[in-house]
């Protein structure tokens, strides 16, 4: 197996606007080097459950995305081989954050976690999830 090379952020930039749910929900990249990434997104009406939260398939994907993002910086391509998640309270606020770091990336198996954050129409900052990732680096 060759040694996949980090991404840098213009290049999870350009994967990110490759994807088309990554598009249609308008994920953008704050940041993303040395084993960290961010991602943000606006409250879309769209994206609520029946109760008026935003959907936990929206929650997994900002997740996931972050914990890839985050991997992809120090692995290179990676997929999800295993993914989990825990919705502490209602996500709902004008604006989500991602945060994902890499724990380990080994030469078959890249450990990653992530938090999203609620940002309210007052800029206060809550927890509102967590997840972890086992992702896989793609030979090139």
């Amino acid at each position: 197996m060759t040694a996949n090379p980090g991404f840098d952020q213009q290049q999870l930039a350009a994967a990110n606007a490759s994807a088309g749910f990554n598009r249609m929900a308008g994920f953008e990249i704050v940041r993303a080097a040395n084993g960290e990434a961010e991602l943000r997104m606006s409250w879309r009406d769209d994206f609520t459950q029946f109760a008026g939260y935003l959907h936990a398939g929206v929650i997994a994907a900002l997740l996931d995305t972050a914990c890839g993002f985050a991997a992809a910086t120090i692995a290179g391509s990676v997929t999800a081989s295993h993914f989990s998640m825990n919705c502490l309270k209602p996500a709902v606020g004008r604006r989500f954050i991602a945060k994902g770091t890499t724990l380990r990336a080994g030469r078959k198996q890249v450990f990653a976690r992530a938090e999203l954050f609620a940002e309210s129409e007052q800029g206060e900052i809550s927890l509102v999830a967590t997840g972890e990732t086992v992702l896989v680096p793609l030979t090139v």
